[in-house]
């Protein structure tokens, strides 16, 4: 199996990981967590977050190539107009 496949099969979408450490949050804050079971969501949670927090990144990082693309055509044709 590929890389590129396993990591789509074990990687959750960015709604379901938030979900899912929402869940996370609820059940620790409930204080009915064994010690084992709290140190098991924390260790997940953790995960959850910092997979959230990546695809945050991306997703930063796309829109400021996209918003590049669009406002430089846009500041072009403005200053075009200027002359």
């Amino acid at each position: 199996m590929s890389k590129t496949t396993e990591k789509s099969v074990a990687a959750p979408s960015f709604e379901k990981a938030l979900t899912e450490l929402e869940k996370i949050v609820a059940r620790m804050e409930g204080g009915n967590l064994s010690l084992e079971e709290s140190l098991a969501a924390h260790k997940r949670g953790l995960e959850l977050a910092k997979f959230c927090q990546e695809r945050l990144e991306a997703a930063q990082q796309q829109v400021q190539v996209l918003e590049g693309e669009v406002l430089k055509p846009l500041a072009a044709a403005a200053q075009d107009g200027e002359d």
